[in-house]
């Protein structure tokens, strides 16, 4: 006989002599008593989807309050581009501050070139020797050379059989500071020596080998110079400027000016609000807001032709939070003398509470940058009546965001719910689990009693068929 193990639907053998089903009876009596185990399951699911649902709108409040923070910050309302009126001078801001400049190029930054002054043969070998090169910068008229300083001269051993291809791959691997290429033409070739960087202190001298010697301060000039370092010189409203590149970084904090071409006259350089930048920020927000009114409201809807609620239907801190949005976007504020209300700044409110945004209205404020940071970024830590929305927005989901904020101490009880909800849980498993447990063992036993009976009434009823056969045949 095979035993049988706790549990609806455990097998059993018990049955069979007495035609009595009990995993049948069992079955039907547990599927009553595990009644309040569905109901404790179906309440489970229910809160892990409010759980859900909550983390949903955490989200979109924490995007809300990271735009609204962004436009309370002054750094927001600083971004700034640049405009040129000509391609000679571009420029680039890390926010610098909005301002015109006139600009003129007198010299751009150049890197000293040198090669050999004839044309040779590929394979010329240019003689054995240490070739000794060394950075630095010349003086007026290249009649003095000053060494780099923080810069080390670099030796290179050249050999009688190294040919130019040779001898500047040896250069270009001994990190002196420069770099060698052979240029071929018709007449022939030449090894060419540059500095690596521009500006006047990047300049070279050569000396060791007579035929690629380049040291005018020493009258060593067997390579021709065809280009002198230099710095760029420009002037910047009227003040003149030099930089060893042509890029002349921090003129103005942030501000740096790329030069590309010598100018004929001056340059207007402008740098300017970054409207474009403000007004996508302002748009976001808006969305952001939108997302979190319509996440509420559809989950706090009631559909009656489908007469289904959605599943934060009758959710008081659901609709609270709702309600203490809208009443903040239909505050005013005292921050501008020109824009009081979101509406002033083209943010509107629709029929279902959602914001969208007028653009021509929005274009509009964007001409006074000035009083349109007021409404988004002012404090007044005397009057909050005169706070900017963008610090009304982020003091306000801070607070729901916070450790004892709404939203948090709604989901932190949700999540004692669920843990409450599981006790039970295992609590009334373990009671059904002894209730089936004796309920098989009871019928188990009736079970076999009702064999037995079974048994002993067809024996009776063998006795008495004989004893009837018997007595009719005498």
């Amino acid at each position: 006989m095979t035993t049988s193990s706790a549990g609806i639907g455990a097998i059993s053998s018990a049955g069979i002599g007495s035609g009595l089903d009990v995993n049948s009876i069992v079955t039907q009596l547990m599927a009553i008593e595990q009644q309040p185990l569905t109901a404790l399951q179906t309440k489970a699911t229910t809160i892990q989807s409010t759980v859900s649902e909550y983390g949903k709108i955490k989200s979109a409040v924490s995007t809300l309050r990271d735009l609204a923070a962004k436009l309370a910050s002054t750094t927001t309302w600083g971004q700034t581009v640049t405009n040129s009126s000509s391609t000679a001078v571009s420029a680039t801001t890390a926010n610098s501050a909005a301002g015109s400049y006139t600009v003129e190029v007198q010299k751009l930054a150049s890197v000293q070139t040198i090669a050999m002054g004839t044309a040779v043969p590929a394979t010329t070998t240019p003689g054995a020797g240490t070739l000794h090169i060394e950075l630095g910068s010349y003086g007026a008229g290249q009649t003095s050379f000053t060494p780099k300083a923080g810069a080390t001269a670099v030796d290179i051993a050249v050999t009688a059989t190294d040919t130019l291809a040779t001898v500047r791959d040896k250069i270009n691997a001994a990190g002196a500071g420069v770099t060698a290429l052979v240029m071929t033409d018709a007449s022939g070739s030449r090894l060419l020596i540059r500095s690596n960087t521009s500006g006047a202190a990047n300049a070279f001298r050569t000396s060791g080998i007579a035929s690629l010697a380049f040291d005018p301060s020493a009258g060593a000039t067997t390579m021709t110079q065809s280009q002198t370092a230099a710095d760029a010189a420009a002037t910047v409203n009227g003040l003149a400027v030099t930089s060893p590149s042509n890029t002349l970084s921090n003129i103005v904090d942030g501000l740096t000016l790329n030069l590309s071409t010598l100018t004929t006259g001056p340059v207007t350089v402008n740098v300017v609000t970054d409207t474009d930048a403000l007004k996508k920020t302002i748009t976001d927000f808006a969305a952001a807001y939108s997302a979190v009114i319509k996440l509420i409201a559809t989950d706090t809807k009631y559909d009656p032709t489908t007469k289904t609620s959605g599943i934060l239907q009758g959710d008081s801190a659901a609709t609270g939070l709702q309600r203490q949005l809208r009443t903040l976007v239909g505050t005013s504020s005292g921050a501008s003398a020109l824009f009081g209300h979101l509406s002033d700044a083209g943010l509107q409110l629709q029929g279902d509470g959602s914001m969208t945004v007028n653009d021509s209205t929005l274009a509009n404020a964007l001409g006074n940058v000035a009083e349109l940071k007021k409404l988004f970024s002012n404090s007044d830590l005397l009057d909050p009546s005169n706070d900017g929305f963008g610090k009304r927005f982020r003091v306000v989901t801070d607070a729901l965001l916070g450790v004892d904020g709404a939203l948090t101490t709604r989901t932190d009880g949700l999540g004692k719910q669920l843990q409450r909800n599981q006790k039970d849980q295992d609590a009334l498993q373990v009671r059904l689990d002894g209730i089936e447990k004796r309920m098989r063992a009871q019928y188990t036993a009736l079970d076999a009693t009702m064999a037995q009976l079974n048994s002993q009434s067809s024996y009776i009823t063998q006795q008495i068929a004989a004893f009837n056969a018997s007595s009719s045949s005498k």
